[in-house]
């Protein structure tokens, strides 16, 4: 019983550092993509690049929907599509 115990504790704990991993992946993520987005704005790639920047906007703002209904895991892929997405606006320059 007592080993039992102990298993189940050990799993419980694996799994709470690993959502906090995923929140703090995503909070980085979306900062990332936060930046990267608004380079392409000032840029002006609203104008130039205008297909990866509204996708640059549209991935952001999925992304920080996931984020605030805690699925952390989406939240961070969005924002890095988000932030590739920008990338690319930028590039085109």
């Amino acid at each position: 019983m007592k080993k039992m115990c102990s298993v189940l504790v050990m799993l419980v704990l694996f799994s709470f550092l690993l959502s906090g991993c995923y929140y703090f992946a995503a909070q980085k993520e979306i900062k990332n993509a936060e930046n990267s987005v608004a380079q392409l704005k000032a840029a002006g790639g609203d104008k130039t690049a205008p297909y990866e920047y509204c996708s640059a906007e549209a991935f952001l703002a999925g992304a920080k929907k996931e984020f605030n209904e805690n699925d952390f895991k989406p939240a961070k892929e969005l924002a890095s599509r988000s932030r590739s997405a920008a990338e690319a606006g930028l590039a085109k320059k």
